[in-house]
């Protein structure tokens, strides 16, 4: 049939490698962590340390790996035949998309059951926010007083007082003993824990006061490795509760590096194993010492540049209390320098004063004789004028001044009347003159 004669396929086309990685978290988000349990078939050890093999019942198999980190946790050889439960992730091995199991842990058969009761415990917890990153305490820098729980038997301990020693030897230990292994360790643990909590009360101001007793800041609830067996007490829920319930930052320290147990989840801190978990609330008195040493030098350095400063100043103060003379001297110079500039400004001021009047009096008689003869003139051409304005020079040119008889100046016509005695002055005298009547001679 031709290519054309296809309906076209509306479903999505994959790349292979996507589709690998596609259904690796699609069996990420379904099933993992997973426990399986079945027979050892083709066991094989590389030269790397990881160990391949198959686990295969009767109605199937499927391929597993162990990288060396795990495998170098086993307790026990696995051989072909055997029975084992595993803990792993199931994945795609996308260079052949092979499916395949990466074991973490083995164990022979018979934990399986532990495990399931584990998840469904985590589950449980989880889900009421016992394990919340929110709840989660940061750890003192200087604990007053480090609780540790643990058995007095276990290797644990010697590893954590050891650590402790050598690092902060001078903060005390409160050791609070309970067994870690075996029906009655849930019981004691949580006694234990209950007796340490009293003690970190008392630092708060919450308990009772017991003198004798150092106030914990801080509580190490450590173990060392072991079988799912034999960490089982530390996967109870009474204790759980109880580690929730401290009123301190927990560490726990139980176990190896690969393993888990409840306890890690609820503590503040978890620390891969118990030495670990003592270094963390412990950071090495050395370091300490060397930052006092530090801040001492730079106190001790401040200090010395202070008093230098203030010796410099008293050197300086005591200098001048001490030779009051040399101040007086010095003062008597500044006023004999002032008196002297003084001295001579006055006679500088008085010499040109002398030679201002020197020449004003040299000028003076000339000022003067310059001033009269400009007056001088000024009277004469004021005299000019004068003359010009005299009446009689207007007389002698014929002309006349008539006057009534009370003397006051005739100049118009009406100012007349008939018979109106009149005065002329004339060039040379007055003549007395009578107004006769209009229109005759």
């Amino acid at each position: 049939m031709p290519t054309s004669e296809f309906p076209v396929s509306s479903a999505r086309i994959w790349q292979v490698g996507a589709l690998c990685r596609a259904i690796a978290d699609a069996l990420d988000a379904r099933f993992n962590p997973v426990a399986v349990r079945g027979e050892i078939s083709g066991f094989s050890r590389a030269s790397s340390g990881h160990c391949y093999f198959a686990l295969k019942d009767e109605s199937g198999q499927i391929r597993c790996a162990m990288f060396r980190r795990a495998a170098s946790l086993l307790d026990f050889s696995p051989r072909d035949g055997e029975l084992v439960e595993v803990r792993g992730r199931l994945g795609v091995y996308e260079p052949r998309g092979d499916l395949q199991l990466i074991v973490e842990s083995m164990g022979r058969a018979g934990q399986g059951a532990l495990f399931e009761q584990f998840l469904k415990l985590k589950a449980k917890l989880e889900g009421e926010g016992l394990f919340d990153a929110a709840r989660k305490r940061a750890l003192p820098t200087m604990p007053r007083a480090i609780g540790l729980v643990t058995s007095l038997g276990a290797a644990a301990l010697h590893d954590v007082v050891t650590a402790l020693q050598r690092r902060v030897p001078h903060i005390p230990v409160v050791l609070a003993p309970a067994s870690v292994q075996g029906a009655n360790a849930p019981a004691e643990l949580v006694s234990a824990l209950s007796n340490l909590y009293r003690l970190a009360q008392q630092g708060q101001g919450l308990g009772p006061d017991l003198a004798s007793e150092p106030a914990v800041d801080v509580i190490l609830l450590v173990r060392g490795g072991g079988s799912m067996e034999d960490l089982w007490a530390f996967n109870d829920e009474r204790l759980a509760r109880t580690m929730a319930q401290s009123p301190v930052p927990i560490v726990c320290g139980v176990g190896h590096e690969t393993d888990f147990t409840i306890a890690d989840f609820v503590a503040d801190l978890r620390a891969p194993t118990p030495t670990a978990a003592a270094e963390l609330v412990a950071e090495p008195r050395d370091l300490w010492l060397g930052a006092l040493e530090l801040l001492q030098e730079r106190l001790q350095d401040a200090v010395t540049d202070v008093i230098d400063r203030q010796s410099q100043r008293l050197d300086l103060a005591a200098g001048r209390l001490g030779r009051p003379s040399a101040l007086a001297a010095r003062q008597r110079l500044g006023l004999a320098s002032q008196a002297q500039r003084l001295r001579f400004a006055m006679e500088h001021a008085t010499r040109q004063r002398q030679r201002d009047l020197q020449q004003l009096e040299g000028a003076l008689p000339q000022q003067l004789r310059r001033g009269l003869a400009g007056t001088q003139q000024r009277l004469e051409r004021a005299g000019l004028r004068l003359g010009l304005l005299d009446p009689t020079l207007v007389l002698q040119r014929g002309y006349a001044w008539l006057a009534d008889t009370e003397g006051r100046t005739i100049t118009r016509v009406g100012q007349t009347f008939a018979g109106q005695a009149l005065q002329a002055t004339l060039a040379d005298g007055k003549v007395d003159l009578t107004v006769s009547p209009r229109g005759k001679n």
